[in-house]
């Protein structure tokens, strides 16, 4: 029998406005380096799913894919959830917050292995009717800068099976889970009791997010996980 393909892992990407390199500026669809990296590293093929402003384009991009990630970035518009905007929450987003939506949706229909990283862990719970705190204190360094801490596992979760024992992680974001999304059980917290990883059952396949940044790091174990489930869903 031939040998099976290296799963097909779509990743979403940042849209901005300017973005510079040699003599050009202009608007891009981008995305740090760790993230292909990643994948990559963990045995998959990546590929960069920039916003689309067809929402229809996700159902036809996820059934290309073996697998999803949604990568980190700004914040979710808090109108998304019912929320009035706290001072502190940074511009929304639209094109993304749209795009990124519809490849959730898209992803849980068609049960696609799915991981949300920080950004993609509030899109989840908020996809599926959760709130966001729109602000926490201690899980970012200065501008630009990781912070380190410590995150426990769920036992008995999927996470736990990629990170059975505590682990420190790097992360960087000031809002959180507030409500879980219908569904989603909490399968990490931190110290403080933010909850730092969120996942649906086993029984809907593949769908797990976590509030750090594994990208940012040298461990593959989550991203290893997915690419299991890519690899035989």
């Amino acid at each position: 029998m031939p040998e099976r393909e290296p799963p097909l892992i779509g990743i979403s990407t940042y849209l901005e406005a300017s973005a510079r390199w040699g003599v050009w500026d202009l608007p891009a669809a981008l995305l740090p380096a760790g993230y292909h990296r990643l994948v990559q590293q963990a045995g998959g093929v990546a590929v960069l799913l920039p916003p689309d402003a067809a929402p229809a384009a996700a159902t036809a991009a996820l059934a290309r894919l073996d697998g999803l990630v949604i990568a980190g970035g700004p914040d979710v518009d808090p109108a998304r959830y019912g929320a009035p905007r706290d001072p502190r929450t940074g511009p929304p987003a639209p094109e993304r917050d749209a795009w990124e939506l519809a490849l959730i949706e898209a992803a849980l229909a068609r049960r696609t292995p799915l991981l949300g990283v920080c950004r993609g862990m509030q899109l989840l719970n908020v996809a599926l009717g959760g709130t966001l705190h729109q602000h926490v204190d201690g899980h970012s360094g200065p501008p630009g800068v990781f912070a380190d801490h410590e995150i426990t596992p769920v036992p008995g979760t999927l996470l736990a099976r990629a990170l059975p024992a505590p682990v420190r992680v790097p992360a960087y974001h000031h809002q959180a889970v507030a409500t879980l999304g219908t569904g989603l059980i909490a399968s990490a917290h931190a110290a403080d009791g933010t909850v730092e990883a969120v996942e649906l059952p086993a029984s809907h396949g593949f769908a797990l997010a976590v509030q750090w940044h594994p990208e940012a790091g040298t461990d593959t174990a989550v991203t290893r996980a997915l690419l299991t489930a890519a690899a035989t869903a």
